[in-house]
């Protein structure tokens, strides 16, 4: 969907990107959090060897919506912890 919607609203110069998280200690994952054995076995899938606070998407996330890509149009941006590396 972010590629079709990048190539469809290139020509208004408007860009279409997404951010494609790993596992984030947020509201939205509080229960894969609370289930210890969910938990572990998501972890050991990581490479890094643990989950991302939220501030650790802001830099990707500025990226995306910086100046520092106007030309940045139908990417998917991976912060995963190397998942799918």
């Amino acid at each position: 969907m972010t590629k079709a919607f990048a190539k469809e609203l290139a020509t208004k110069n408007i860009r279409v990107n997404a951010l494609l998280p790993g596992l984030v200690e947020t509201k939205f994952a509080k229960a894969l959090f609370e289930n210890e054995m969910i938990y572990d076995y998501i972890i050991k899938m990581i490479p890094m060897g643990r989950h991302a606070q939220p501030r650790e998407m802001a830099g990707a996330v500025l990226y995306l919506v910086s100046d520092a890509s106007p030309y940045t149009t139908g990417t998917i941006l991976v912060v995963d912890g190397g998942v799918l590396a």
